[in-house]
């Protein structure tokens, strides 16, 4: 007799579920509520709010307010109806298109409904079974779930160590030349939870010696690194060797989806083979001239870039003069290292949250080995340098506590 799908769940809920209905709605699951920005609503009290990716502030923009109200007015959500393939397509799209291509330096871009979809969809359709991937071991979740699905082989090299990727380069090498095959090397312009950036321009003075082509999920770094705000590839100065460049929306941008820029023919490619694009419906129009209002501040107003970064240098320096490790960041991201259980974890957010109103993303195992916690948080244009200078005091006598073991539990905090 075959096992019940349905037993083999109840049995083994996973790592994180296995906590679901204790922590559902405060550890995992939470709910802010009120206008987004660096200070929300949690449970009936404002929070200092370090856990959104509206790294540019312009959520709250009072120019893409009004724009993504006046869209929504004249459009609606529902238009266009369709594929863009079939009938869902409008000069707005494509006007979107041309100008992120000039935006990251490429010649051509397709717009994507979902970005963790549209990386696992295009990595699908880009490589067979008879062609080999290259990645980052610290890849994000939805690069991985892409390479999953490839037929073919492929090898993981050490977290940006140049090194190791250069010898799964040379094994690549010798069994694509067997298959007939090609290259695919994949890794992150910013790595989101530690916050380092990929060694792009390392990975690209590789190509002297090998032939693969470059893929590089930049979602941390469009509109946050680089002169023009384009991100990991321009701050590098290697623009040019990432051969497909992949953005959100759901992050600088402040809303949902994203793009995949290349040369006119792969994108040609992706638009007339890609399943996830093809078979679904059309981006609102209403979201796209949102996006636009989004690109033209983005390039009309490098005060907003300014003010994110003078806010995290102020955190990230603040929190490393107060004895606290960041890593190796280089990025907006600002992981703080600590050390403790799961329990110990969640009592210290418990006591963050309640008694010091500081609201940011916690990360335990199996995100991160065993022992480890994680506090991540995100700054952006809408802080101020006083919310920088009171979480570091808040952090200051929360460490404490966690070394002098007030923290210590069995079991997860109850709420």
């Amino acid at each position: 007799m075959s096992a019940d799908i349905f037993e083999k769940i109840k049995a083994n809920r996973g790592p994180l579920g296995i906590h679901a209905k204790e922590s559902h709605g405060y550890f995992t699951f939470p709910k802010l509520e009120g206008e987004i920005g660096p200070h929300m609503n949690f449970r009936g009290t404002e929070k200092l709010n370090w856990s959104l990716n509206n790294y540019l502030g312009l959520a709250n923009h009072p120019e893409v307010r009004k724009a993504d109200a006046d869209a929504a007015a004249i459009y609606g959500f529902g238009s266009p109806m369709g594929a863009r393939m079939m009938s869902g397509n409008s000069n707005y799209h494509e006007q979107l298109e041309n100008e992120l291509s000039a935006f990251v330096d490429k010649e051509d871009t397709i717009l994507c409904n979902f970005g963790y979809q549209a990386i696992v969809s295009a990595i699908d359709c880009l490589v067979d079974r008879h062609d080999v991937i290259v990645y980052d071991a610290e890849s994000h979740a939805c690069l991985i779930d892409g390479v999953r699905l490839h037929m073919g082989k492929r090898f993981v090299f050490k977290h940006n160590d140049v090194e190791d990727c250069e010898k799964q380069l040379q094994r690549a090498t010798k069994l694509a030349s067997e298959t007939g095959g090609a290259i695919l090397v994949i890794t992150e312009g910013v790595f989101g939870m530690r916050g380092d950036q990929g060694k792009l321009k390392e990975i690209v003075a590789l190509k002297e010696k090998y032939n693969f082509r470059l893929f590089v999920d930049d979602a941390h770094g469009i509109g946050v690194l680089g002169a023009t705000g384009a991100g990991a590839g321009q701050e590098q100065g290697c623009q040019e060797g990432i051969d497909i460049y992949f953005g959100t929306f759901a992050k600088s941008f402040s809303l949902i989806g994203g793009f995949i820029s290349s040369d006119e023919q792969v994108v040609e490619y992706l638009r007339y083979n890609m399943r996830s694009q093809i078979f679904a419906k059309a981006m609102p129009i209403a979201l796209v001239l949102g996006l636009l209002k989004r690109l033209e501040l983005m390039r009309n107003h490098p005060e907003l870039k300014n003010k994110l970064w003078e806010n995290t240098h102020a955190l990230q320096s603040g929190l490393k003069a107060a004895g606290f490790e960041i890593g190796p960041t280089d990025s907006c991201v600002t992981p703080v290292y600590l050390s403790g259980s799961i329990p110990e974890a969640t009592n210290l957010i418990f006591d963050l949250r309640e008694n010091y109103n500081v609201f940011c993303s916690m990360v335990v195992y199996p995100v991160v080995p065993k022992g480890m916690i994680i506090l991540r948080l995100i700054p952006t244009a809408a802080h101020t340098l006083a919310d920088v200078k009171y979480t570091i005091e808040c952090f200051s006598k929360i460490v404490n506590k966690l070394k002098s073991g007030e923290y210590m539990s069995d079991k997860i905090a109850a709420i």
